[in-house]
């Protein structure tokens, strides 16, 4: 494992982000706030993953938050892109300052149900990436259906796309 290689993830996973977050300034607030028996509305969906990634940057930094984001601090689309951008520019020098070989440092954390598991960063770093992968979807089946795709998200379409990609 790399920093590069880790780089280039989370450009695409800023990129794919994005499209999403593009896609959901269409839906009507009652959609943007509405759940049902088998999904989490696309709010918590999106607050969710932005939790995960600020929970987990807190955590190689050696601080373990008690609790995630709570998703009524977020009443719109712009507010979570707000907070997201944050996020972003901390992950984005949290990358510059990585270099290879801590990569391989094991992360020891408390989670919010008081455990203490530890992993190697690089493990934890593929973890959060993948983890937006899947709550991506789930938020781009909920726009899908209601006429608001965010279209193709594949890593390839970044990497003919993305100067930062390849």
């Amino acid at each position: 494992m790399d920093v590069s290689y880790f780089s280039m993830l989370y450009e695409y996973d800023y990129w794919a982000n994005e499209r999403i977050l593009r896609a959901a300034e269409n839906a009507s607030a009652a959609q943007f706030l509405a759940a049902t028996e088998s999904r989490w509305s696309l709010r918590r969906t999106l607050v969710h993953t932005l939790s995960a990634e600020w929970l987990w940057l807190s955590r190689w930094r050696g601080v373990s938050p008690t609790a995630g984001l709570n998703e009524r601090d977020f009443p719109t689309v712009e507010s979570i892109r707000a907070r997201w951008r944050a996020v972003e520019q901390d992950l984005r020098a949290f990358l510059a300052a990585l270099n290879d070989e801590e990569l391989k440092r094991v992360v020891q954390y408390t989670n919010t149900r008081g455990q203490s598991p530890a992993f190697p960063l690089w493990q934890l770093m593929a973890h959060v990436v993948n983890h937006g992968t899947q709550h991506r979807a789930e938020a781009a089946a909920l726009l899908t259906d209601w006429g608001y795709s965010p279209g193709d998200m594949d890593l390839t379409l970044f990497l003919q796309e993305s100067p930062r990609g390849g």
